[in-house]
């Protein structure tokens, strides 16, 4: 019998060229408080880090650590085998993942799958997710979901069709209680098509100032996994022809 860090599912050797690549592919889980500057959070935990990132369904182990990296490092997406790369951390009530299964060219919805496990896990926390995906179009996938209930899912062609908005993102910016000189900093207007629309920007406004993708002093760590069969199949019908 084959050991479990013996099983590969893959079908696309090691070396084999990815198709498209990732921009944003994060989702976030922030407890309160919910006003502290992301550089004042704990220092990143690397052991907790790496249990979050176990947690996740489609991965079945975390098979290595493989070092820090800072929140502005990009995952590896040039072959295959670096789509068993994921960034995860841990900072105090701050707990985030950088995950290639995020990524979506409209097919399914994967960042909203796995926000509504967490949703159940954390219930007094905001998850918030932002995907970008390159495939010779955009794609994108934004999502807010607050512990009131308030939430928004926005997935789809930047600038074209189809492009899918759920929940109520007014609603969002009731809950968080967000003035119009921020949304316009921001560059959000719900008024505009929902094409056009800046939802990843409205969703680093869930977070505010614990928002922590943009210092390059933040860490994560760079963890080799093993996916679930089923995320291995998804990963392979995006990123290879």
């Amino acid at each position: 019998m084959a050991r479990m860090t013996d099983i590969d599912y893959w079908t696309s050797a090691p070396d084999r060229t990815v198709r498209g690549s990732m921009g944003l592919c994060h989702l976030t889980v922030a407890q309160p408080p919910f006003d502290v500057d992301a550089r004042s959070l704990p220092p990143q935990d690397p052991e907790r880090a790496r249990a979050f990132a176990a947690s996740f369904e489609g991965i079945e182990e975390v098979l290595e650590d493989l070092g820090a990296r800072s929140v502005l490092t990009p995952l590896p997406s040039s072959v295959r085998a670096d789509l068993d790369v994921v960034h995860a951390a841990a900072w105090g009530g701050t707990l985030s993942i950088v995950h290639p299964a995020f990524a979506t060219d409209g097919n399914d919805e994967p960042l909203r799958s796995a926000a509504r496990a967490l949703r159940e896990r954390f219930p007094d926390a905001r998850i918030v997710g932002r995907v970008t995906y390159y495939g010779g179009m955009e794609h994108t996938e934004d999502l807010v979901w607050l512990p009131d209930g308030a939430m928004f899912h926005a997935s789809g062609w930047p600038g074209g069709e189809p492009f899918v908005v759920t929940g109520d993102p007014r609603a969002v910016i009731a809950s968080l209680e967000l003035k119009g000189w921020q949304l316009d900093n921001a560059g959000v207007d719900l008024r505009e098509a929902a094409n056009e629309v800046a939802w990843a920007s409205l969703a680093g406004l869930a977070l505010g100032p614990s928002d922590p993708w943009g210092w390059e002093e933040m860490e994560t760590t760079a963890f080799r996994v093993r996916h679930s069969e089923d995320s291995v199949q998804s990963m392979e019908a995006l990123y290879f022809v």
